[in-house]
């Protein structure tokens, strides 16, 4: 498989991705008990995105990459104008709306939001347990992301010199979180590496093997271009996906644990048991025929697979909540309606909370593609062609 292949079946999975964890932030208990906990887990969706970066970028870099100045400024420009505009943009327009309304949720009780803001901007306020929620919440994982963007020139060429590296790597990486942990859960300073839950969910640290099972897929498929019309793997990954997410739905919820995810197996099921199941779901994907593969393939799910980061970036939030607000109010004068019309099936067949999250599920969607056609993609394309971060003729 040559790098530059486009792989419409993987756009497509993170439209999934990204919807996974808009039930998962929409879920309700009102939904009968199988439904609302395999949707109070559907936070998997990140482990996804996280095995798709490391997919992504070593398809597209492990050949190619080198460790100069000219090579390793294309290579951040490239990863600034996919990641950075409207993550920016959203940022700034979340502090100016909780300014405007007054909304100090937003800060997460930290005393100076200018401050704040610009952790929010550097990515540095995901590596405080304290504050990874502050902000544009659902960026912590932006800051995984970005760790990983960094370090991986570095790791593709250990990995040239050493294939073991693909194990040593992660391992050592973890074993420096532990470290950090150890050594900073005793200071009080935003719970920075404060412990060791929040290590292994919300650091790179100790997210690292996701993005190295991707790294692992990603080299099997730059040397094997086989297609087989039997879709095993697909298959096959689609079982243990399912086996891990039955792992972390097995474990019992407590008033201080509301998801699987906050325990030893909890953690083990999604750090390592979810992402073996992804990464050979992929394989699947990207070797074998199946309708899976078409599905995913569709210009639907294409679209809907770009915009998904704009998705992800806003499906909780200010706007969010606005149009949240919209539906609710739209939603009760509609009932009111039919109640005045006599109109009872409707109304005895489908809650309201139902109607809302697909009607809020709906404007998201088509937000998202708005901003993805009217600024994501023009900016991705002008960031890429301009001189930024250029080396000067001397």
């Amino acid at each position: 498989m040559k790098s530059s292949t486009y792989l419409p079946a993987l756009t497509g999975v993170r439209a999934i991705a990204a919807f996974m964890v808009f039930f998962h932030h929409f879920n309700q208990e009102s939904f009968p008990y199988p439904i609302f906990r395999i949707l109070n887990e559907f936070h998997t969706g990140v482990t996804v995105f996280f095995v798709l970066s490391g997919f992504l970028i070593c398809l597209r870099y492990y050949d190619s990459c080198e460790i100069t100045e000219t090579w390793f400024k294309k290579y951040i420009k490239n990863r600034i104008a996919r990641i950075y505009p409207m993550y920016l943009l959203l940022t700034l327009a979340t502090f100016a709306f909780a300014w405007y309304i007054k909304d100090s949720s937003v800060y997460g009780g930290f005393s100076y939001p200018i401050v704040l803001l610009f952790m929010n901007i550097f990515f540095v306020r995901g590596f405080f347990d304290d504050l990874k929620f502050t902000g544009v919440a659902q960026g912590w994982s932006l800051t995984v992301e970005e760790c990983f963007y960094f370090l991986a020139p570095l790791f593709f060429i250990r990995i040239k010199k050493n294939i073991r590296s693909l194990v040593y790597l992660p391992m050592g990486l973890i074993s420096i979180g532990l470290i950090l942990v150890a050594i900073f859960s005793h200071i009080s300073f935003y719970n920075f590496y404060g412990n060791c839950t929040f290590m292994f969910l919300y650091t790179f640290t100790g997210r690292c093997i996701e993005f190295f099972l991707g790294i692992y897929l990603a080299m099997i498929a730059l040397r094997d271009n086989k297609q087989s019309t039997r879709p095993r793997a697909t298959t096959l990954g689609f079982i243990i996906i399912t086996i891990a997410i039955a792992l972390l739905c097995s474990v019992p919820l407590t008033a201080t644990r509301k998801f699987g995810l906050y325990s030893p197996l909890g953690i083990l099921s999604n750090n390592l048991i979810l992402p073996v199941g992804i990464a050979i779901l992929f394989y699947g994907l990207i070797s074998e025929k199946s309708w899976l593969r078409a599905f995913l393939s569709t210009k639907t799910m294409d679209i809907l697979g770009k915009s998904s980061y704009i998705f992800y970036l806003i499906h909780i939030g200010f706007i969010s909540k606005l149009a949240t607000d919209f539906c609710s109010r739209h939603i009760d004068q509609f009932y009111t309606w039919m109640d005045d019309k006599e109109i009872t099936w409707f109304s005895s067949h489908i809650s309201s909370s139902i109607l809302m999250i697909i009607s809020v599920f709906i404007i998201l969607n088509l937000v998202s593609i708005l901003l993805y056609k009217c600024i994501e993609e023009p900016m991705n394309l002008y960031i890429r062609r301009s001189s930024l971060l250029a080396t000067k003729n001397k």
